[in-house]
């Protein structure tokens, strides 16, 4: 997987590409610790991610939580597996997806 990340005024934007999974969710786990103290609100660039297993859902909700207090938190480009995968856990209910 490859993590891009941009900060724009507080606005964090990390783009996924390839697969997050349990190889893969520890990268991303670290890279959030790293950006989320500077971020004012946090985006998601899915275009590229191919896959999400259930180790990516925890990172997305352990982001989620940190940004209840920070800002607000969306996700962009979601393809169609990962858009199922979203409604079958119900995380489609509980994240903002564009």
């Amino acid at each position: 997987m490859t993590i891009n990340t941009t900060n724009e005024n507080g606005t964090v934007t990390i783009s996924l590409a390839g697969r997050l999974d349990t190889v893969t969710a520890p990268e991303l786990d670290a890279k959030l610790n790293e950006v989320l103290e500077d971020a004012k609100s946090l985006r998601f660039d899915f275009n590229e991610l191919e896959y999400i297993s259930s180790a990516g859902l925890r990172i997305l909700l352990k982001a989620q939580n940190a940004m209840k207090t920070k800002g607000k938190m969306t996700i962009t480009g979601v393809n169609d597996i990962i858009m199922g995968v979203f409604d079958i856990t119900g995380f489609a209910d509980i994240l903002t997806i564009e």
